[in-house]
Parts: structure tokens; C-alpha cells; sequence
């Protein structure tokens, strides 16, 4: 079993910055790929960032592009979403998530992870 634990949500005035951490324990962090998900109220829960095993490899969602970092820290068993330029779209519930192994194709899809945080709150104001 995995535990995820989001931290760093917050408000936030428009164009400001947040970093989010995901903290990793109950099995071998670098054996994992890890995702962030929003869910805003009303809406879906939708994608926004991945990253592969070693950091390498990273994939945005178009509306986050430019904006936002996704990184990790195996060492300290702990992934990041660095979020500047916020917007007040971005306002949102934000999620991480991790699994042993999500095809490329499926990185996007939340169904293929299997392990997820309790979420942390990004509030952008106006």
C-alpha cells in the first residue's frame, strides 16, 4: 500500500504562486510514476501534470502549460507542483496520485491510478 499526503494549498490573490508537496510512504517511492489532479466544484476531476520514475519525463495539461512544474525528490520520497501565474480558474480541490506503472497513452486517465492523497485546496482570488 502507498500513502499520499498533499500539503501547500492555499489562498491565493491571481498571478501569485503556490508549491503543493505530495509526501510518499508504505513502499519504494522511485518505483512509482505520480499525478496531479484537479477537481473544482461541479466539475469532473480533471488532469493536470505527470511525471515519470526518474523525474525525466514530464506531461501537461494544455491550461496549465507554461504555468506550472511538476517535479520529485525521490530521496525525500516526495513529489511537487510549483503553480505560478495562478489564475482564478485554477481555484480548485488538487490531488496527487501514483501508481507502479500507467502507459503514456493513460497517463491523463485518474482511473489508472491507484493511490491517491485526501487533497489540499487552491483558492485564487481575483
Amino acid at each position: 500500500q502507498v500513502q499520499l499526503v498533499e500539503s501547500g494549498g492555499g489562498l491565493v490573490q491571481a498571478g501569485g504562486s503556490l508549491r503543493l508537496s505530495c509526501a510518499a510512504s508504505g513502499r519504494t517511492f522511485s518505483s512509482l510514476v505520480m499525478g496531479w489532479f484537479r477537481q473544482a466544484p461541479g466539475k469532473e476531476r480533471e488532469f493536470v501534470a505527470f511525471v515519470n520514475w526518474s523525474g525525466g519525463t514530464t506531461y501537461y495539461a494544455d491550461s496549465v502549460k507554461g504555468r506550472f512544474t511538476i517535479s520529485r525528490d525521490n530521496a525525500k520520497n516526495t513529489g511537487y507542483l510549483q503553480m505560478n501565474s495562478l489564475k482564478p480558474e485554477d481555484t480548485a480541490v488538487y490531488y496527487c496520485a501514483a501508481d507502479s506503472n500507467i502507459p503514456p497513452i493513460r497517463r491523463q486517465d485518474a482511473k489508472k491510478y491507484n493511490y491517491w492523497g485526501q487533497g489540499t485546496q487552491v483558492t485564487v482570488s481575483h
